[in-house]
């Protein structure tokens, strides 16, 4: 049962191989069986490739199963294609286009197992790479937040800077009139004369002006710091909101690039493996020699052609004599005078209807 199966999937004719050999029937029945599982791979590395890609199981199974049929069929019509012929370039030309699909198929195949095999290796790539986009990714969102925090803590700068020249310009003049009550500057006349008076007017002036600037100065810095909050706030909802487009920054393509940083000997003798399996029945069939069923098939394909090119012959020798014989029944048809007369009387009678409808139609016409 499991023979007859394999043999079935190598494309064989069964009527004619079960007419050869066993060991004709083992070797097709060899060439179906690596059709076979080769098909059962392409299953397998569809349906994670997919996962990968739907994140569902099901649909990855059902859409890899699809895959794997269609790798199967592609296979099945490879192999069954190729013809043994007494020339083996004649064979090798025949099945070159083929061997092209099978290292297509190979690739297709080969690609997502290594993304399973080279799992763990691929991760630590991606890992690394979307560390160095988190940090990009936050680099980038604070160039758009930088230039106004900037701006505002510039401008908080300033109203201090003007709070603490009056500062200073307030304890200068209290440094002064101070003096002058003491003798020490000034008319360096000891007690609280008219000039103390005036210093101590002038500083108390500026206090009061000093006391209206910090309120004022106060009021635009808790407005500025809260302007600032909030831009870091923004800061970071940005960054929490983008955050999850990179920590899913591993798709298929992802990892297929991050395999491409990968060291490429592994992979590459991956592909090789897979291109033995794939191109293995073709050449099977290229290097055996033209066996019981090659000879069985070419005789039958023979017979078959044999059998239409005298058809085809019969047609066209029956088509050539009946145009001879019409020919000689027209050529005898043409002298007969009573079919002249009879045509004639015809022709007349069709005439004059053509006349007496045209007459008619003019007249109801007028």
């Amino acid at each position: 049962m499991l023979k007859q199966f394999f043999i079935i999937c190598s494309g064989s004719d069964t009527d004619i191989l079960d007419q050869c050999s066993k060991g004709e029937q083992n070797k097709y029945a060899g060439i179906g069986a690596t059709v076979f599982f080769t098909a059962v791979m392409a299953f397998i590395a569809a349906s994670y490739a997919l996962y990968t890609v739907f994140d569902n199981l099901y649909a990855a199974i059902f859409f890899g199963l699809i895959w794997g049929l269609l790798i199967f069929n592609l296979d099945r019509y490879i192999v069954s294609t190729i013809k043994k012929s007494d020339s083996f370039i004649d064979e090798f030309i025949q099945a070159s286009p083929r061997i092209l699909l099978a290292v297509i198929i190979a690739v297709v195949i080969a690609k997502p197992l290594e993304l399973k095999i080279f799992e763990k290796e691929i991760n630590q790539v991606l890992l690394e790479e979307k560390n160095a986009l988190t940090l990009a990714n936050k680099n980038q969102i604070a160039e758009q937040f930088t230039p106004a925090i900037t701006d505002l803590n510039n401008n908080i700068s300033a109203l201090q800077e003007q709070i603490d020249t009056k500062e200073a310009e307030v304890n200068a003049l209290y440094d002064t009139y101070i003096a002058e009550a003491e003798g020490t500057a000034g008319t360096k006349l000891l007690g609280k004369g008219p000039v103390y008076k005036e210093k101590r007017e002038k500083h108390d002036a500026l206090l009061a002006e000093l006391q209206q600037l910090k309120a004022e100065n106060k009021t635009k810095i808790a407005d500025s710091e809260t302007q600032i909050a909030a831009l870091k706030g923004d800061y970071e909802t940005q960054v929490v909101n983008t955050q999850p487009i990179i920590s899913n920054f591993d798709g298929l393509m992802a990892r297929v690039n991050a395999l491409g940083k990968l060291p490429w000997l592994p992979s590459f003798f991956i592909f090789l493996l897979f291109l033995a399996i794939e191109t293995s029945p073709i050449f099977a069939k290229l290097l055996s020699p033209k066996g019981a069923y090659d000879v069985k098939l070419q005789d039958q394909e023979a017979a078959v052609k044999a059998n239409m090119l005298q058809n085809k012959n019969q047609r066209d020798t029956l088509l050539k004599t009946d145009y001879a014989i019409n020919d000689r029944v027209f050529n005898d048809i043409e002298n007969e005078d009573e079919l002249y007369k009879y045509k004639k009387r015809i022709t007349e009678e069709l005439m004059k209807k053509q006349q007496e409808a045209f007459y008619n139609k003019q007249t109801r016409i007028l």
